[in-house]
């Protein structure tokens, strides 16, 4: 198990991708941008994208309205 952060937070994670860490967090099928210490991430790469002990992850979903 990592420590990482995650939006701020801190979380222990015991997978190895971003793609993994989203699955854990329910968000594999979510419209989302996500950075890895304030580099963004596009969803095509975040299969390849390994994480490492105190990274910090940023998920953001798009603001909706008006």
């Amino acid at each position: 198990w990592m420590k990482i952060e995650v939006n701020g937070e801190p979380r222990e994670f015991g997978g190895s991708t971003l793609e993994e860490l989203l699955r854990e967090l329910a968000l594999a099928e979510a419209r989302v941008a996500t950075a890895v210490n304030g580099e963004f991430v596009p969803a095509a790469a975040r299969a390849q994208r390994r994480l490492a002990e105190g990274d910090r992850v940023e998920v953001l979903a798009p603001m909706q309205g008006g």
